[in-house]
């Protein structure tokens, strides 16, 4: 008997190797693998030309450049100032840390729905806030501005709680070596401390991202729905679904998926160069 193997079987915590990789393989086909194959299976029944018309008629192409340039620029918002905020979390000391802290969460329990008519409340025209900005011409409630509002709200929490332990982590040793070489604050934290969060911000950038190309009933109520404007390509789904144009909500799906998917790769593909550059 090979005694690696038997150590290995000894210090081996779940046993069954070959049964929990089926297992695994098994939950994840069921769960993801055969809704996604539906998806494109019910698709495939259209053809080519209906599938095309379903998919780039005008009023589809002005919810994707709405749904993905939002997602997009919600998520590079949520980068840096999810950064500031996972940053001050981490480094410094003060009254209601912990409250601050656990608000970072709330995107997280609170409802969608209710997250949408509470940013409704505040930004409309006469809501606490959006009263004052109309007096300066801007408009959020019911506008494209509103939509990112709204995927910045439930994108925040995905960055800060990704950098946020890869900043526990760091090593001040490192920052302190650096101040004592001469370095300025500014490029201890170009050289020293960006390059070891740089992975995590990828990452939480693609997890906000992501859970905004899909969000739908925080934006609902903020978006005001107008075609061409300010209306969604998931509201749009559901449009679809309602008129029982099952094959039409699926084509749009699938465009929205074969998007997200190749959105996601290229910065996962970045992130791994990153981390392989910084040789970790």
């Amino acid at each position: 008997m090979n005694p690696l193997a038997s150590r290995s079987s000894a210090n081996r915590v779940i046993p069954g190797f070959r049964l929990s990789l089926g297992f695994t393989i098994f939950y994840l086909g069921l769960i993801v693998l055969v809704p996604l194959s539906a998806l494109f299976l019910k698709t495939f029944t259209m053809t080519w030309d209906a599938f095309w018309t379903a998919v780039t008629s005008p009023r589809v192409m002005a919810s994707y450049r709405l749904s993905f340039g939002a997602s997009l620029v919600a998520a590079f918002i949520n980068v840096i100032f999810g950064g500031i905020v996972a940053w001050v979390l981490v480094r410094y000391k003060f009254p209601g840390k912990r409250f601050i802290d656990a608000l970072v969460d709330l995107p997280f329990a609170l409802p969608t729905a209710v997250a949408g008519i509470t940013l409704t409340s505040l930004y409309s025209a006469n809501g606490w806030i959006g009263q004052y900005l109309e007096k300066f011409g801007i408009k959020v409630a019911f506008t494209p501005l509103g939509v990112m509002l709204a995927l910045t709200f439930i994108g925040l929490p995905f960055v800060v709680r990704t950098v946020q332990p890869v900043l526990e982590d760091a090593e001040r040793e490192l920052e302190e070596a650096a101040a004592s070489l001469g370095a300025s604050p500014w490029q201890t934290f170009i050289r020293v401390i960006l390059p070891g969060i740089v992975p995590a911000l990828l990452t939480g950038f693609a997890l906000a991202f992501a859970r905004a190309t899909g969000e739908y009933g925080s934006v609902v109520f903020i978006a005001g729905n107008m075609p061409m404007v300010s209306e969604i390509t998931p509201l749009f789904i559901i449009t679809k679904l309602e008129q029982y144009d099952y094959t039409g909500a699926t084509a749009i799906a699938v465009v929205m998926l074969i998007v997200s998917f190749i959105l996601l790769l290229a910065i996962n593909l970045l992130q791994a160069w990153t981390r392989k550059r910084a040789g970790k």
